[in-house]
């Protein structure tokens, strides 16, 4: 059992607040961006191309997309794959808005089905539950960075004739059974937002075949048949024609920048995720108030988010007064996620009520997510388990 550190904590407490994800920015990342700056090419351009590409080669995708979010990926996917009014798409209600937002946005219909106790990804058998003939796809989320179970998806996809989206926002660099998360669906929608293990500030990368990923490029910039940057070049030309009525979804050079370095040092910001990891796990597992993540023999986990589950019945608090302690510790956290329909739209939308989806509603209110970042000191991870052991023991 962890020792007891009430006694000390008030001597014990940081000084300063610990942000719960803050970007790992160094000074090669600055002067790319500089360097893009100084260039002829601060949009969509050769950069762009440059990561694109090297982004396919690390993941052994057939090809890729640079856009300015992961949302617009996922939009994009289902816009290409021409799903719409009268379609339905089977995904989880354990994921931030963006992902379901989609699905509304091309006008078909969510269906969501609940998910495995475990790790916290949609349930393989309860997705076999919702399809029904007018099911088109399946979107799994890639939770945290812990990959869906893919086979059992990929089976009932090809049964059934269904697209297979993957929303790999927090699986970046994710493996399932040796195959990295990327080259395994239809299509895969990765975020490089701010408190991503890869950022780019705002961004994202969509992966699929070239096929579809050149119909998605063509969709994602306002449906031209030639890109903007080729035209200003020496051997583009100014004549385009609009074939689709398209979006605004385009990454920008200065963006590649900073993707293009974070790349190279990807493996290195992944080895410090999983030592901070071992130590939480380590420390966290001796408490009987507490559940750490599991991490299933056949995946490689991205660690994205280190999501600790509070056993309540064996707590005093709740857990918002968990996290409000922490606070008091100096100690930033959040919650992943608020599920998709205890939401008003969606639940007034479609009639939904906390209990239909039982293990997103009981695991939603006793998860919260602890600082994990390629920056976190030694100390800083001390300073983090002194103080959850501590609240934790002392609700007990």
């Amino acid at each position: 059992m962890a020792t007891r550190h009430s006694a000390a904590g008030a001597r014990a407490r940081r000084s300063t607040f610990l942000p719960f994800s803050p970007p790992s920015i160094t000074e090669a990342e600055v002067e790319a961006v500089v360097d893009t700056l100084r260039s002829d090419w601060i949009t969509t351009g050769p950069k762009t191309r440059r990561f694109e590409q090297a982004f396919a080669d690390y993941l052994g995708a057939e090809s890729a997309l640079g856009l300015n979010s992961c949302t617009a990926g996922l939009h994009l996917a289902l816009a290409t794959l021409e799903i719409g009014p009268g379609d339905e798409v089977i995904t989880t209600p354990m994921t931030f808005c963006s992902s379901v937002n989609v699905i509304e946005h091309v006008r078909a219909t969510p269906v969501l089905a609940d998910i495995d106790p475990h790790t916290l990804t949609l349930d393989p058998a309860r997705v076999a539950e919702a399809i029904t003939p007018r099911t088109k796809a399946i979107m799994p989320v890639h939770y945290a960075g812990h990959p869906a179970d893919m086979a059992p998806i990929l089976e009932m996809a090809r049964e059934h004739g269904l697209y297979v989206i993957e929303d790999a926002a927090h699986a970046l660099p994710a493996a399932y059974e040796g195959q990295m998360v990327g080259a395994i669906g239809d299509f895969t929608a990765f975020s490089f937002y701010a408190t991503k293990n890869l950022t780019t500030a705002e961004g994202g990368m969509l992966t699929g075949s070239p096929e579809h990923i050149e119909r998605a490029r063509v969709l994602g910039l306002h449906g031209m048949n030639r890109d903007a940057w080729k035209r200003y070049t020496a051997e583009g030309s100014w004549y385009y024609e609009v074939v689709a009525p398209g979006f605004k979804y385009n990454m920008t050079d200065i963006q590649a920048a900073i993707g293009l370095v974070q790349l190279e040092r990807l493996e290195a910001m992944q080895a410090r995720r999983r030592q901070v990891v071992e130590q939480y796990q380590a420390a966290f597992s001796q408490l009987e108030a507490l559940e750490v993540p599991a991490e299933r023999a056949n995946v490689d986990h991205a660690w994205h988010l280190y999501v600790l589950r509070l056993n309540l019945d064996r707590l005093k608090v709740d857990r918002s007064r968990f996290i409000e302690e922490l606070k008091e510790w100096n100690i930033g956290t959040s919650v992943h996620f608020i599920p998709i329909h205890l939401h008003p739209y969606y639940a007034e939308k479609y009639g939904w009520q906390p209990e239909d989806f039982p293990v997103a509603y009981h695991e939603y209110q006793r998860v919260l997510s602890l600082p994990l970042n390629a920056s976190l000191s030694d100390e800083d991870v001390q300073d983090v388990i002194r103080a959850v052991v501590d609240v934790a023991e002392n609700a007990s």
